[in-house]
């Protein structure tokens, strides 16, 4: 028995997030489904995330267990013939039996992406949130160093998460413009539920002027959901890498 590691890529449009569910169809569940196609046993598969429905991801790590003696490129072309075109395996690998995608990842980067433009664009309709009226991204980078440092984010997990520790490190968290395409880039030791697409919507009210530039401090000291802004849409979210 060998412990592959899978990286892959995904459209999170059509899914109801990584994590199998009985009545939706999942990352998780539809690469179980090559899987079994391609090594006649159906394996558990170990993520490296639960992301929410609609989110995307450039490079997801998972982990499953099997006798097949594919292996490298030949696993790759195998599953990706049996996966839909919104789902892409690029990397297959041996790892040790102790190795877990999740709890040996020692930090990930996440990006959300606005399209800020008066006129909307078809290419980045299901990737980004479209904002007509001007974003000061200035201002947004300046704000989004409030984040940066070791708290507890308590004040940006959504409501019904199970995570005792909401403690974590943010040692990167910037805004940048690429023409009418916004960034916004999060790097850390980890990230809590809804977390990214929470600093989102509260650096998002920052620049509607909803909010004082310099309120992030006292949002996190708060510890308190009801104190942050709006949770942004899924679709602008994207996992962007994992580091081991």
């Amino acid at each position: 028995m060998q412990r592959l590691l899978l990286t892959m890529r995904f459209d999170g449009t059509r899914y109801h997030g990584w994590q199998v569910q009985k009545n939706a169809v999942t990352v998780q569940q539809t690469l179980q489904d090559a899987i079994e196609k391609v090594t006649g046993v159906r394996s558990g598969v170990t993520g490296c995330s639960r992301t929410d429905a609609g989110v995307h991801a450039n490079m997801f790590c998972c982990t499953f267990d099997t006798e097949s003696r594919l292996r490298g490129n030949s696993m790759i072309s195998a599953l990706n013939a049996n996966l839909p075109d919104d789902i892409a395996v690029y990397g297959c690998s041996e790892v040790p039996a102790s190795f877990h995608p999740r709890y040996s990842a020692v930090g990930k980067r996440y990006r959300y992406y606005i399209w800020n433009s008066p006129a909307r664009n078809p290419f980045w309709e299901k990737y980004s949130l479209h904002l007509r009226w001007h974003l000061d991204v200035d201002l947004m980078n300046e704000a989004a160093a409030g984040f940066l440092g070791r708290h507890d984010f308590s004040s940006f997990c959504a409501a019904g998460s199970s995570v005792k520790d909401t403690v974590r490190a943010i040692n990167r968290c910037s805004v940048e413009r690429d023409g009418e395409l916004v960034v916004f880039t999060a790097e850390g030791d980890g990230f809590l539920y809804n977390m990214v697409r929470i600093m989102v919507g509260t650096l998002l009210e920052i620049a509607a002027g909803k909010r004082e530039k310099d309120c992030i401090p006292s949002v996190i000291a708060a510890k308190n959901r009801e104190c942050a802004g709006a949770t942004a849409p899924a679709k602008g979210l994207f996992l962007d890498k994992v580091f081991y």
